[in-house]
C-alpha cells in the first residue's frame, strides 16, 4: 500500500463516533505520524473551535495542534471575509460564534456567552451550522427574514446526519439548511466539504502537495467528493455513514486498514 506524505482525516464517523473512538484509529494515526506523515483533521462539524477540537482529539488519544485542524466553521468565516460581509446572523453553536468573532466578524444575534437567539437586527448574511440547543421556530423565522432581505446565505455544510455512539445517527446541519432554504427560497453557498477550498486553502497555508495527500472519510458526497475535487487520492471507510463498498472507490472497513 502506498505511503502518502499527508493524510487528511474526516472526524465524525472516520476517527470517532461521538465520544467513541473507532477501534484502531488513534494507533493508526500515531503510526503514520511516526513514519513522518503530516496529518490534517478536516471536519464539517462547525460546533467547536479549533482549540476545542485539539482538546477533544487529545482526550480521545490523538495528537493534534490547531494548525492541523480544518473546520467548516472557519471555512464559513473565510467566505464571509472574502465577500466583505461584516455583520452575520448566525444559526449555530457557541463554538461557531467564537470562530466568527475570532475572525473579526460581528454576530448580531449572539450574547456574550456565545448563545444565539432570535433577533430583528440587520445583517449582511445568514450563516448556518449545527445548532443542537438553540434551534427554534423563532430563530428559524429570524434567519428567514435576513435571508430574504439580503439574498445572502452561507451554509457551513450540508450533511443531513452525523454518526454518534452506539451505531446511531443524529440530525446534521443539512437538516437546518433544508429548512432555511425551503422557507426563504435562498439557495446557500456551502463553505465546507464537498467544496474543495476547505482543503486547498489548508494545503496552500501549510505547503502540502495535494497529489501526495490521501483524503480519508466516511461520506462519498462530502469527504470523497471534496478530496477528488482538490486533487487528492481518496479512501472511503465504512465505519460511519457508508456501510457498503462502492465500485471504483478504494474502501476499507476502517482507518486501521491503512497499516
Amino acid at each position: 500500500m502506498r505511503f502518502y506524505s499527508c493524510y487528511a482525516f474526516d472526524l465524525d464517523g472516520t476517527l470517532y463516533r461521538g465520544n467513541e473512538v473507532v477501534p484502531g484509529a488513534a494507533e493508526t494515526v500515531a503510526a503514520l505520524q511516526g513514519r513522518g506523515a503530516r496529518i490534517l483533521y478536516v471536519t464539517n462539524n462547525s460546533g467547536l473551535t479549533k482549540g476545542d477540537y485539539v482538546e477533544k482529539l487529545g482526550r480521545l488519544g490523538f495528537s493534534a495542534s490547531e494548525d492541523q485542524i480544518v473546520t467548516s466553521g472557519q471555512a464559513g468565516a473565510d467566505v464571509c471575509r472574502l465577500r466583505g460581509y461584516q455583520k452575520v446572523f448566525l444559526v449555530g453553536e457557541p463554538g461557531l460564534v467564537a470562530t466568527f468573532r475570532a475572525n473579526g466578524l460581528e454576530v448580531v444575534n449572539a450574547g456574550e456567552d456565545g448563545s444565539v437567539r432570535p433577533s430583528d437586527s440587520s445583517a449582511d448574511v445568514v450563516v448556518s451550522g449545527i445548532c443542537r440547543e438553540a434551534l427554534s421556530y423563532r430563530l428559524l423565522d429570524s434567519a428567514m427574514q435576513v435571508a430574504i432581505q439580503t439574498q445572502n446565505y452561507i451554509a457551513c455544510n450540508g450533511d443531513l446526519t452525523y454518526p454518534i455512539e452506539g451505531g446511531k445517527f443524529s440530525p446534521g446541519s443539512g437538516s437546518i439548511v433544508a429548512a432555511i432554504e425551503a422557507c426563504s427560497g435562498v439557495k446557500p453557498f456551502v463553505a465546507g466539504k464537498p467544496n474543495p477550498t476547505i482543503l486547498t486553502s489548508a494545503f496552500d497555508r501549510l505547503g502540502i502537495d495535494a497529489a501526495d495527500t490521501l483524503m480519508v472519510g466516511d461520506r462519498m458526497d462530502t469527504d470523497i467528493a471534496c478530496g477528488r475535487a482538490a486533487g487528492c487520492d481518496t479512501l472511503l471507510v465504512l465505519s460511519g455513514v457508508a456501510h457498503e463498498a462502492i465500485a471504483g472507490q478504494w474502501c476499507l472497513e476502517s482507518v486501521s486498514g491503512l497499516l
